[in-house]
């Protein structure tokens, strides 16, 4: 090979590799400007995320956002933001005030052993009972199932007395009540589902529209202040007073949970 080749191969030989490494700088800077540009993406992202959670924390909940909405008071009812629920003959004399809470798994008790005779009482007139529906279970166990439920119960008295009361017994019914833990009022779906066993509820949309719309949300917030701002003593549900004094059991303490001790308790506190 002549010295001129030689020379001629190093100089391309040179060039090549000059070529190759420019090619891989340039690689490696579009590398740099990719990685850069994922971080800004990424710290932009985290920031837009904490942005997101920290106004969403400042935002009310759908609850607490219930309490400023219009009141809307269902048929049937009376008093103060008509949070008076009245069931009985109007020709019965004696109200017994009676507390519950949708989500108390002894209310359902009561409901599944004493209800039929409390619904057998209402029927022959022998007293009138004043229907106050607690929340306070949201509270203590973390939830917003007996919210929800106070608010559909509205929506089945706004139907009826009589939708109201089938409503609120197939709602604590031993298919239905679900454990106290367990927060399955809190679905619409749910709620619904249960009001179709009801005959003036199957498929009433009227009914379906006000429980998915939450149409007596702030009435139930209200409602449930009738609880939290009783005059009686009363702490737990279910709960019943007459004339001021709480009827209780043969334990002297707590509801009446049979039938007897229900009979025996009620005639008691209507005779005094």
């Amino acid at each position: 090979m002549s010295k001129r080749n030689s020379l001629q191969a190093k100089t391309a030989a040179r060039e090549r590799l000059r070529a190759e490494r420019e090619r891989q700088a340039a690689r490696d800077k579009k590398k740099r400007q990719a990685l850069v540009a994922a971080g800004v993406v990424a710290v932009l992202a985290i920031a837009g995320g904490v942005g997101y959670l920290v106004k969403q924390a400042s935002q009310p909940s759908y609850w607490q956002a219930a309490k400023d909405k219009p009141l809307v008071a269902p048929k049937n009812t009376t008093g103060k933001n008509n949070t008076t629920i009245i069931m009985g003959k109007d020709s019965a004399k004696k109200t017994i005030i009676a507390y519950e809470d949708p989500r108390c798994p002894v209310c359902a008790a009561f409901e599944q052993t004493v209800g039929p005779q409390v619904r057998k009482d209402l029927d022959s007139g022998k007293y009138k009972i004043q229907y106050e529906i607690a929340n306070f279970l949201d509270t203590n166990l973390q939830g917003e199932g007996s919210k929800n439920a106070v608010s559909a119960l509205g929506a089945a008295l706004n139907v009826s007395k009589q939708a109201f009361l089938d409503y609120k017994e197939a709602l604590y019914s031993k298919k239905w009540h679900p454990e106290e833990t367990t927060d399955k009022f809190k679905d619409d779906s749910y709620l619904i589902k249960v009001a179709n066993t009801v005959p003036e509820l199957k498929n009433n949309q009227g009914f379906q529209k006000d429980v998915k719309d939450g149409t007596f949300d702030k009435w139930g917030l209200e409602l449930s202040k009738n609880f939290s701002d009783n005059k009686y003593g009363v702490t737990g549900t279910p709960s019943f007073v007459y004339n001021g004094k709480k009827i209780v059991g043969s334990d002297g303490k707590n509801a009446p949970m049979t039938v007897t001790d229900w009979n025996t308790a009620v005639d008691k506190a209507l005779k005094g």
